[in-house]
């Protein structure tokens, strides 16, 4: 397969895997508080509706919180068996830990303190009924540089390897 064809795979399943995890910590903690109301198809994403006016402050912020906890988790979890993915002779199974570790580590932190307020707030509605979005936004704006420095001093030099040389 080629390198391209990879990246496409790698990309398009990191994307996949997002969308599962991070709506799908908000469709747990919806049915946790009997807030269910729907699944939206929207475009290219998805939205797990609740029935908000059921619903405290509280969680809200929560249900709003959980599905970035999920992939910020998710994303270390990967930072951690870094060195065993890069050891599997897949090649397109590689691709497809790069592609996601980037995506779980980098984009919640993007939206959730410079995109959110271009994009209507998703998520940072609620979060903002925890703390003070100044300090959410701030806060995951230091998480993102944190996890930018992570991925370009400890995955990609590891990645990059693993993709240079035949894995062991």
């Amino acid at each position: 397969m080629s390198k391209r064809i990879r990246q496409y795979v790698g990309i398009l399943a990191a994307v996949l895997l997002y969308y599962i995890l991070h709506e799908g910590a908000h469709l747990l903690s919806a049915l946790c508080f009997g807030v269910f109301k729907q699944i939206n198809f929207m475009g290219l994403g998805i939205q797990v509706d609740v029935y908000h006016t059921q619903m405290t402050d509280l969680q809200m912020g929560i249900f709003c919180l959980v599905g970035a906890a999920a992939t910020l988790l998710a994303g270390w979890l990967l930072v951690l068996l870094c060195k065993r993915i890069c050891a599997v002779r897949s090649k397109v199974f590689r691709a497809v830990m790069w592609y996601t570790s980037l995506v779980m580590l980098l984009l919640d932190p993007l939206y959730l303190s410079v995109l959110c307020g271009f994009f209507g707030g998703g998520d940072m509605n609620g979060i903002a009924l925890l703390l003070p979005e100044a300090a959410a936004r701030i806060g995951f704006a230091v998480l993102g540089a944190v996890n930018g420095v992570v991925v370009w001093r400890y995955l990609l030099p590891h990645y990059q390897r693993s993709f240079a040389e035949p894995a062991a």
